[in-house]
């Protein structure tokens, strides 16, 4: 399955779940939850995982290095203050509470089980080729990142 490791770009990837996400509410029965105050939950939610996505893309910027997260390799500096404090992987995450928001907005169970999937996807194909490429770069540095920092939250 190596052929698949740095080959999607998670925003595409987090799409493609967005759209299984609304298939499988099509034809699963929703949530009788009224609107008003699942919308206003799934708009939240959407604030909370731009934020983190936000915060990691401008992070990456201030440290003028890649944000292509397919070529890992390119990276010029470890990026280890701000939302990097809390998260080795804050845009993921921000990626992963946007697709809770939409499960919120669709209302559907169905919606909330493909979560855990996408996670599940991006750690294989994504972080833990990203984590082979790191030491190779950064050194005793990364490690001890590592150590501190959790991979999600």
């Amino acid at each position: 399955m190596r052929s698949l490791e740095l080959k999607i770009p998670p925003p595409a990837v987090a799409l493609a779940f967005a759209l299984l996400m609304w298939l499988a509410a099509q034809w699963i029965p929703s949530f009788s939850w009224p609107a008003l105050p699942r919308i206003a939950a799934a708009v939240a939610l959407a604030a909370v995982g731009v934020a983190f996505d936000v915060a990691g893309f401008v992070s990456f910027r201030h440290a003028r290095t890649t944000i292509n997260p397919l070529r890992p390799a390119r990276a010029s500096a470890l990026v280890v203050t701000g939302v990097y404090r809390h998260t080795r992987n804050p845009m993921y995450v921000g990626l992963a509470v946007l697709l809770v928001a939409w499960a919120t907005f669709l209302g559907n169970p169905a919606a909330y089980l493909l979560v855990p999937a996408f996670v599940l996807y991006l750690t294989r194909f994504q972080i833990i080729p990203e984590e082979r490429v790191l030491p190779g770069l950064f050194g005793a540095e990364y490690h001890a990142y590592c150590e501190r920092v959790r991979r999600w939250l």
